[in-house]
């Protein structure tokens, strides 16, 4: 698996994993943490998904360029659709209607499940019914 370790790493940069693979695994494959660095709000025993990013001791929440040609109210608040697969909890907070918890419920089910295979998956997560469905599918993408 590929993971995409930026920030305040020695070695910034996709490296590779095994499965099973632990955000601390992932910082330590990127030389570990610079000095002075922290880790802040990482949760460094989480597991990490396929093609995820993962940014130490930066703002986790980047504002995303609107994709070419994406239709008009299919973005996130930040432009292009989020992708449920990559997106950290703190950007999945800012999608309208998603809260902290209902944001780590999100990246939980991603962990214990592995990647969202579909969009319409999202209706597992604890939390999301079917009003709250019909809000976020055209804000999100896998």
């Amino acid at each position: 698996m590929l993971v995409d370790v930026g920030g305040k790493v020695r070695r910034p940069g996709v490296v590779s994993l095994p499965a099973g693979a632990r955000v601390i695994d992932a910082i330590k494959a990127a030389g570990g943490v610079r000095p002075g660095a922290r880790t802040g709000t990482l949760n460094l025993a989480r597991r990490v998904v396929d093609g995820e990013q993962i940014l130490v001791g930066v703002d986790a929440t980047p504002v995303p360029a609107i994709a070419p040609g994406a239709p008009s109210g299919a973005a996130s608040p930040g432009g292009a659709p989020l992708d449920l697969n990559t997106a950290s909890a703190a950007q999945l907070d800012q999608l309208p209607g998603v809260g902290p918890v209902l944001a780590q419920r999100i990246v939980d089910y991603r962990t214990q499940h592995g990647a969202f295979r579909s969009v319409e998956e999202l209706r597992q997560v604890s939390g999301i019914g079917t009003a709250k469905f019909g809000d976020l599918k055209g804000l999100v993408t896998v």
